[in-house]
């Protein structure tokens, strides 16, 4: 992410207005694009859909479907974000690209299998007709695809690239569906589930496109990324605890007093979900903020101390770094904790003032969960933000820790207070950010006072080989790939009359 954060520097460091917007476009679209897009398209096709004369329910059946979808998906995502990010990341240290592109399909395809599986069988008894049935779960597998290109992406740097295609890919959407509903005719949910799936398509395309422009050589097992499930397990639960952490809450408010049932096992609980999903944009300034300061700042200094260990540095420069980075890590922690109080601060101000006027059916008891969710995002941000500088120095276990805390704390007391009083909605969440904020401050405090320990001690003597549940398998099927590639290159030498020498 660092590398993103640099790229980002040089485009806040133009000078003028649209130059400014322009570079906070990429930023937050990079950051926070899967969650913006999906506001976005819930809110045009809210619009659209009620031009096109569609009912209350026929538009909550598509809002929740289209929210089950980008739940799921990012969701089964999660699993796998994290230890193929830090795939990727291998490669290209070890300069390996010709393996990045195999390791898509594969992830691609597990995740594809996994995926249609878990979520075509809740589609099959979910209660809703055929048709929107098989567009929810196209929408589905094309936004697992989408989610994995974008881990992907980051490796490119292509970020012009990233922002046309994602408005492209969203004005496509929402014109589409508002053809097919509008002029064609169509079905108001049909149409706009496929103006929503061609956008993603459309995405989807592109961003392989990219890709391939980049990497577009193959070789080697298309499996080849399980290595890294067995050399950092826990990085996989990282992404999953804090996917089920931040969208758990939501779930659990479905099932409360305030729920509803839209259709079948479609449900919703509009009371919670609008203001949660507006009080998730407090965070924004905090994710931005981390790619293009935190990071510019810190890793340097956190690349110089590791170089002195590596290139024989004295003592004295060693000790030097280290205070400059903790220093610089300080500094950097607590201007971001800073921006964030404000940002958070600004939004109940102007969120409370604002809210009940807009055509949303805000009353006090939503504003007073507004306010809440906004303390416990809050929380969140700087949380997940320290929680990152942890992986930084490969201290995934208390990481993984951390995330599961969150995850626990959150969701339990959030089924304690449901279906309680509503003044209390909100609570089990901020209660799970503020334990995520304390121990990942306290874990990290403790992990930077004995870093010499960390770095010089517990690391082993000998190199040893990762064993696991798919190491042999990836040991087979890379060696199966050699096999055979020497069979075609035998086979083609042979074929064009080449010299081999025995």
């Amino acid at each position: 992410m660092a590398g993103i954060g640099f790229e980002l520097k040089r485009m806040f460091a133009q000078k003028g207005l649209f130059a400014s917007i322009r570079a906070y476009s990429y930023a937050g679209i990079i950051c926070a694009g899967p969650m913006v897009l999906g506001v976005a398209l819930l809110l045009g096709a809210r619009l659209i859909t009620g031009y096109a004369g569609a009912s209350g329910h026929e538009r909550e059946l598509l809002n929740s479907m289209i929210t089950y979808a980008l739940l799921g998906s990012l969701t089964l995502t999660s699993l796998f974000s994290m230890a193929t990010t830090r795939a990727i990341a291998d490669m290209l240290f070890t300069k390996q690209r010709e393996r990045i592109m195999p390791t898509f399909y594969g992830s691609s395809a597990v995740m594809l299998v996994i995926g249609s599986i878990g979520y075509g069988t809740f589609l099959h008894f979910s209660g809703v007709p055929l048709l929107y049935k098989v567009l929810n779960l196209i929408l589905f597998t094309t936004l697992v695809v989408v989610w994995t290109e974008i881990n992907y992406l980051t490796a490119v740097k292509d970020y012009k690239e990233i922002l046309v295609t994602f408005f492209i890919a969203l004005l496509c959407a929402l014109l589409l569906g508002a053809a097919l509903s509008i002029w064609v005719n169509i079905e108001p949910i049909a149409a706009m589930l496929i103006g929503i799936i061609c956008g993603y398509g459309i995405m989807m395309v592109r961003y392989f496109l990219t890709l391939y422009k980049y990497f577009p050589e193959g070789k080697g097992s298309s499996l080849h990324f399980l290595r890294w499930f067995d050399k950092y397990p826990e990085l996989s639960f990282v992404g999953f605890f804090l996917t089920l952490g931040l969208f758990g809450h939501l779930v659990i408010m479905w099932a409360s007093k305030i729920g509803v049932q839209v259709e079948g096992l479609f449900y919703g609980a509009p009371a919670y979900d609008i203001p949660a999903l507006i009080a998730f944009f407090s965070i924004l300034i905090t994710t931005v903020n981390f790619v293009t300061s935190v990071e510019v700042r810190f890793y340097p200094c956190y690349k110089d101390y590791f170089s002195l260990f590596n290139d024989k540095g004295s003592l004295e420069d060693i000790e030097d770094a280290e205070k400059n980075m903790f220093v610089v890590l300080r500094e950097e922690l607590i201007y971001l904790s800073q921006k964030q109080l404000f940002s958070t601060v600004l939004f109940i101000v102007i969120g409370t003032l604002v809210l009940p006027y807009l055509e949303l059916g805000f009353n006090s008891d939503m504003l007073g969960t507004f306010r809440v969710l906004c303390v416990g995002y809050a929380f969140y941000a700087i949380a997940n933000s320290i929680m990152l500088i942890e992986l930084y120095f490969a201290d995934n276990k208390n990481s993984m820790k951390n995330s599961f805390f969150f995850m626990v704390i959150g969701n339990i007391f959030t089924i304690l207070l449901m279906n309680g009083a509503s003044s209390f909605y909100g609570f089990g969440f901020l209660l799970g950010g503020a334990v995520f904020f304390l121990f990942s401050m306290i874990r990290l405090s403790m992990f930077l006072k004995r870093i010499k320990y960390h770095v010089l001690s517990c690391q082993p003597v000998f190199k040893s080989d990762t064993k696991g549940l798919f190491t042999p398998l990836c040991d087979r099927l890379d060696a199966r790939y050699e096999r055979k590639h020497e069979q075609e290159k035998y086979s083609i030498k042979t074929t064009t009359g080449g010299r081999i020498n025995v």
